[in-house]
């Protein structure tokens, strides 16, 4: 019998930010499919939330980071190949940070923690796991990005700045890593119901206003997620190279 493009069986997955929100969302996503899944986070539960996927008897584990320090991302690296022995095969670069004022007063400090967390940790994460596939012939990279890397948003410069610049970091890592095996592509996710959108929620005006552009009619939900994940972390995607997925209920076909 045919093996199923999408079973994930035997496959090793890291996923940052999983405590909550699309993180966990994909994370869960894989595992149902059938891969172990480090799952990374600031929280300090994150592995009583990776408990709750093995009571279903999925393959889980927590690992406490904060990925803003790259100190920490090195202590990460090590940590991670030796539980893996150094056989990686998906990375899903999800942790993110949203801090918002206005163009004329964002401080070069909350710039800073913007781009550091949601651009440049993705570069480091992204090119410690690449080589670690190219050893094993295939492998693949995962990054989220966003509606935002296309369509400006008000007041989120530096995240806007850096999903943009996680949109080019993945055609441009395709262009070099997909003649080894290493297939580099990433999911922009449209506005969804989680915590990092909590001050979007709570402003009435402009809730009403992103919600009446989406086609779907409904605000995300990290399960919303799942499926995108597991497509282009299976066999199924061996020939996607280098394309940004929209799961955003149509919004960025208005």
């Amino acid at each position: 019998m045919k093996k199923n493009p999408f079973d994930l069986t035997g496959k090793n997955a890291v996923v940052t930010g999983a405590y909550q929100g699309l993180g966990w969302g994909m994370a869960q996503g894989l595992a149902e499919a059938g891969a172990r899944v480090i799952m990374v986070d600031v929280h300090p539960d994150i592995d009583e939330k990776a408990a709750r996927f093995r009571k279903r008897g999925l393959l889980a584990e927590g690992i406490c980071c904060d990925l803003l320090s790259r100190d920490s991302r090195a202590e990460l690296k090590v940590e991670v190949e030796s539980i893996l022995d150094g056989q990686l095969n998906i990375m899903v670069n999800n942790a993110g940070i949203q801090i918002r004022h206005s163009v004329l007063k964002f401080p070069i400090e909350d710039w800073d923690k913007v781009i550091e967390l949601n651009l440049s940790a993705v570069f480091d994460l992204a090119q410690w796991a690449a080589n670690l596939m190219v050893a094993i012939g295939k492998g693949k990279i995962i990054n989220i990005a966003s509606v935002n890397s296309i369509a400006a948003g008000i007041n989120t410069v530096a995240y806007c700045a850096a999903k943009g610049g996680v949109m080019q970091l993945t055609k441009t890592m395709a262009n070099e890593l997909s003649s080894q095996g290493i297939n580099v592509n990433c999911i922009a996710p449209g506005y969804m119901a989680t915590p990092i959108n909590t001050a979007l929620v709570e402003d009435t005006s402009r809730f009403s206003e992103l919600s009446q552009r989406i086609p779907a009619k409904r605000w995300g939900q990290p399960e919303d997620m799942a499926g995108a994940a597991v497509y282009l972390a299976s066999d199924a995607s061996d020939y996607v190279c280098g394309v940004m997925l929209p799961v955003d209920g149509g919004y960025l076909s208005r």
